[in-house]
């Protein structure tokens, strides 16, 4: 289990991506906001918690993509420490030493020089961690599985066979002023990716049995019933229960 230091830790690296002043969401404020159902938010914290590698896709700015990154880091497994990929020379030195399995953070797939931004050798680099057995977590201005598989393998020159280890794609979709993750697409590592989730309907995740995400299920609720919110807290609660 996570110490008090390491939870502190985590919940920094968290805020790292925080690209406003307020604070970060979490996985409650989410569920408020009606921007995941609680079938999928318990599958993702089933999944992740496993170690899934995820991406979120919005093809607009200000879609609340870093937003719902930062709230799913809270479900990786508590054993992977949380760290930026924020250089080529990082991600270089992590694939040259054997060292303990992390969660590596792209903060975003984009070509700007911005802290932890990704592109060209770097992003393949990058999706090479997961070859590696790295956790991955990062997002992309993307609206559909076809702009995301494009930009990164098409653009980038990612290999097909390193994307499908990003396990789960997110796309959020914007109506007024409502964001919703309105498609999930699975891959378990080795096939191509297919969809599992739309229309805010759960059909065929492979990545976590019913039994799993049922209990994941049950976490959420109790963590709902606690009346915390903040990051800090939801990680807490999920560390103190088990469900990472």
């Amino acid at each position: 289990m996570m110490n008090g230091n390491a939870i502190d830790a985590h919940v920094a690296e968290i805020d790292r991506c925080n690209q406003r002043s307020a604070r970060m969401l979490s996985v409650v404020d989410l569920l408020e906001a009606k921007t995941l159902t609680p079938e999928l938010a318990a599958y993702l914290l089933a999944a992740i918690s496993r170690g899934a590698s995820y991406l979120v896709g919005a093809l607009p700015g200000s879609a609340g993509k870093t937003t719902v990154m930062g709230a799913l880091l809270n479900f990786v497994p508590a054993t992977i420490a949380l760290k930026p990929a924020d250089s080529a020379k990082t991600i270089a030195d992590a694939l040259a030493h054997l060292s303990p399995r992390r969660c590596w953070i792209c903060h975003e797939i984009g070509a700007g020089g911005y802290y932890a931004y990704l592109w060209g050798p770097a992003l393949r680099a990058y999706f090479e961690l997961g070859r590696a057995g790295h956790q991955l977590a990062t997002n992309l201005h993307a609206d559909t599985y076809e702009q995301a598989r494009a930009q990164v393998c098409d653009e980038n020159g990612v290999p097909l066979e390193d994307f499908v280890r990003m396990n789960l794609a997110l796309f959020l979709r914007v109506r007024g002023g409502d964001r919703v993750v309105h498609e999930v697409w699975e891959s378990d590592g080795a096939s191509v990716h297919r969809r599992i989730f739309a229309g805010g309907r759960l059909a065929g995740g492979r990545l976590a049995d019913p039994e799993r995400v049922a209990q994941a299920g049950k976490t959420l609720d109790a963590l709902m019933a606690t009346g915390g919110r903040t990051i800090g807290d939801v990680r807490q609660f999920l560390v103190k229960s088990s469900a990472v």
